[in-house]
C-alpha cells in the first residue's frame, strides 16, 4: 500500500457516485483560503470578475494554449520536456485539475502552477492554499500512474520558481480539504463568513458573500465598507420604433435609420427595449453569454419580461424560498414588515418634499395619519387585513401627492395636477409617469433577483400569478416612494418633463418618446445617487443597494440571518 492510500484511509472523502461532480483542484485551493468562497463558487455557482481575477486569467492565457498532451507514464522521456494545459482527474479522490505545466525529467513528472503575483517571503516558500493545490495536482498524477517527486509554483510577478515539498503533512492537509469541501457540498450548508478578515477587502465576491453584513447579525460586528464600488457599466435603453440592435465584434451597435451608435459590450449592464425594436440573434447570444439581461417593454412602457442566459443555478436558495413561500406564518411576518417599511418611506418622502407654500396644516395631519397607519401594520392578523392597511395608507399618501409638485399655472405646470392614483390605463400625466417609473423599478428588481438565484415569480406578500414577478413587486414596495415617486417629482419640478410631452388617446394618457427619454434619464440618475445604508452605515448607490437587499433576502430565506432588514432612510 503506498503513502497516498494510507492517508486516504485515515481521512476518506464522502462516498461518490457517477452523479457526483469532480471538484477542480482550484476549488480545493479556495477552500483552504476561505471555505465560504469555495462554497459560493463551487456549490452555488457564484462568480464576479475583478481586476485581480482578470489579471490572473491573462497570466494563464499563454499556458492554456499548450494542447494538453502528456505522454503515458511508461513513455516519459529521460530528457527534459514539458506539456502545457494538461487535464487529468482522480476518481478515487473525486477531483480534477487543469495543470498549467507538467515537466517531465528523468521519468518523473512535476506539476507547475502559475501565479500572477510575486513570490511571498514565507517559511514554506508559498502560502498554504497554493501548496495544497499543487499537492492535489501531484496526487492526481500519481493516481494516473506517474511518479512525482515534488511540485512547483511559478510566480510571474517576480519570475521565480518555488519548489513544493510533498511531505506527509501537506498530503494530509490536501486530503482533509478535499473531504471537507465534499462534505459541505453534500450537506448544502454554506460555511459562515470569515470574521474581520483582511482577505475580504480584496475578494471579488465580497458584494455577493456580504461577510460583514452577515456577521452583524451573527456576531454584532460593525460592518466595514467592503461592498465593492459600482460597476461602471450602465443600462442601455432603445426606444425608437424600427431601431435595430446588433453585434460587431465586442461592441453593440444601435442602428436607427441611417444613423448608428456603437458602444463596448463591457460598458452595458442591462438592455431595455421599448416597442418595435429588433435584436439580431448574434447580439442576443453575446448578451446572454455576458449575463447581460434584456428587458422588453411595450411602446407605452409596460414591463413584459426579460431574456437572460442560463441564469443563476443555485437551486438551494430557490428551495428555501419555496419553503418560506408556503409557510403562511413566516410570510405574514415578512409582509407586515414590508408594508410598514413602505408606509414609513412614503411618509419620509412627503416630509422631505412637501412644498413649503402648500397646505402647511394638512402636512402635519397627513404625517400623523401615516405614522398611525404604519403602526397598525405589525398587528395585522392576516393578509386581507394587511391589504386593508396598505390601501388606507396609499389613499392618504396619494391624496397629498400633489403637494410635492410645483404648480405654476403661468408655466403650464397645472397640467400636472394629481388627485388619485389610477392605471390600466393611466388617465393623466402624473399617473403615466408613475406607471413608467414603477415598470422601470420592476425591471430593476426582477433582473437583480434573478441574478441572486431567487425566483422573481414566487412572492411572499404578492401572491403568484401567471406572468407577474411577485417577488420583485414585494422587494420594490419600500423603494416605490424613494426611487420611482422621487424621480417623477424631480422630473416635474425640474422641468425635465413638460406638459407637451404627453399624448391622449381617449381616456388614456401616455408619454411621447421625448418625455419618456427624460423620465428614464431622471430614473437612472436617481439609481446612481448614493445613500447611507441605515443599518450598515456605508454609502452605496441606489443601484448597488438594490443588489445588497436582494442578496440579504437570499441569506434570510436560507436561515443565515434571522430577519430581512428593509431599507428605511431617516
Amino acid at each position: 500500500m503506498n503513502r497516498n492510500d494510507q492517508l486516504s484511509l485515515a481521512l476518506p472523502p464522502p462516498p461518490a457516485d457517477a452523479d457526483t461532480p469532480l471538484i477542480p483542484a482550484r476549488m480545493v485551493n479556495e477552500w483552504v483560503y476561505c471555505p465560504r468562497l469555495a462554497y459560493l463558487e463551487w456549490v452555488e455557482g457564484e462568480w464576479a470578475e475583478s481586476g485581480d481575477t482578470a489579471e490572473g486569467a491573462r497570466t494563464h492565457a499563454r499556458v492554456d494554449e499548450g494542447g494538453g498532451h502528456l505522454p503515458a507514464p511508461e513513455n516519459l522521456s529521460e530528457e527534459m520536456s514539458r506539456a502545457r494545459a494538461v487535464t487529468l482527474s482522480s476518481e478515487r479522490l473525486g477531483i480534477i485539475a487543469k495543470m498549467d505545466v507538467v515537466e517531465a525529467d528523468g521519468g518523473t513528472a512535476t506539476p507547475v502552477d502559475f501565479k500572477k503575483s510575486k513570490r511571498p517571503h514565507v517559511a514554506a516558500g508559498a502560502y498554504e492554499p497554493e501548496r495544497v493545490q499543487v499537492c492535489a495536482q501531484a496526487m492526481i498524477l500519481e493516481d494516473n500512474g506517474y511518479t512525482v517527486a515534488q511540485g512547483a509554483l511559478w510566480y510571474a510577478g517576480s519570475r521565480e520558481k518555488v519548489p513544493v515539498v510533498l511531505d506527509d503533512e501537506l498530503r494530509a492537509q490536501t486530503l482533509e480539504a478535499i473531504s471537507s469541501l465534499r462534505m459541505a457540498a453534500d450537506s448544502g450548508r454554506r460555511p459562515p463568513p470569515l470574521e474581520n478578515s483582511p482577505k475580504c477587502p480584496r475578494c471579488s465576491l465580497a458584494g455577493i458573500c456580504l461577510p460583514d453584513e452577515t456577521n452583524l447579525f451573527r456576531k454584532g460586528y460593525p460592518p466595514r465598507s467592503l461592498n465593492p464600488s459600482d460597476d461602471p457599466a450602465l443600462p442601455l435603453y432603445v426606444q425608437t420604433p424600427g431601431a435595430r440592435l446588433r453585434k460587431s465584434e465586442e461592441r453593440l451597435v444601435v442602428e436607427i435609420e441611417e444613423e448608428k451608435v456603437e458602444l463596448p459590450l463591457i460598458d452595458v449592464s442591462q438592455v431595455a427595449l421599448f416597442g418595435p425594436v429588433s435584436v439580431t440573434t448574434p447580439a442576443l447570444h453575446a448578451l446572454m453569454r455576458a449575463e447581460i439581461p434584456v428587458s422588453w417593454f411595450s411602446t407605452g412602457g409596460w414591463f413584459l419580461g426579460h431574456t437572460v442566459g442560463t441564469g443563476n443555478g443555485n437551486v438551494a436558495v430557490r428551495e428555501a424560498q419555496y419553503r418560506l413561500a408556503f409557510d403562511e406564518r413566516r410570510c405574514l411576518s415578512f409582509s407586515r414588515d414590508l408594508v410598514e417599511a413602505k408606509i414609513r418611506n412614503a411618509r419620509t418622502l412627503l416630509r422631505r418634499n412637501w412644498r413649503a407654500e402648500r397646505n402647511v396644516d394638512a402636512r402635519e395631519e397627513t404625517l400623523t395619519k401615516l405614522k398611525r397607519v404604519a403602526q397598525h401594520a405589525p398587528h395585522a392578523s392576516n393578509a386581507q387585513q394587511l391589504l386593508g392597511v396598505e390601501g388606507e395608507a396609499a389613499a392618504i399618501y396619494f391624496a397629498c401627492f400633489e403637494n410635492m409638485l410645483t404648480m405654476d399655472a403661468d408655466e403650464g405646470l397645472a397640467a400636472f395636477s394629481f388627485s388619485t392614483r389610477n392605471r390600466r390605463p393611466p388617465t393623466d400625466p402624473v399617473n403615466a409617469m408613475l406607471s413608467l417609473a414603477y415598470a422601470l423599478l420592476t425591471r430593476a428588481f426582477a433582473t437583480t433577483i434573478s441574478a441572486t438565484g431567487l425566483d422573481p415569480y414566487m412572492g411572499l406578500y404578492h401572491r403568484p400569478r401567471h406572468g407577474r414577478p411577485a417577488l420583485a413587486l414585494d422587494l420594490m414596495e419600500p423603494f416605490r416612494p424613494i426611487v420611482a415617486d422621487s424621480c417623477v417629482i424631480q422630473a416635474v419640478n425640474n422641468g425635465e418633463v413638460k406638459p407637451g410631452d404627453f399624448v391622449f388617446n381617449g381616456p388614456a394618457c401616455a408619454l411621447k418618446p421625448g418625455g419618456r427619454k427624460a423620465l428614464i434619464a431622471a430614473f437612472e440618475r436617481r439609481m446612481e445617487q448614493e445613500t447611507t445604508h441605515p443599518l450598515f452605515g456605508y454609502r452605496v448607490s441606489m443601484r448597488r443597494l438594490i443588489d445588497v437587499q436582494a442578496r440579504l433576502l437570499a441569506r434570510h430565506v436560507q436561515g443565515e440571518i434571522p430577519t430581512y432588514p428593509h431599507y428605511l432612510p431617516r
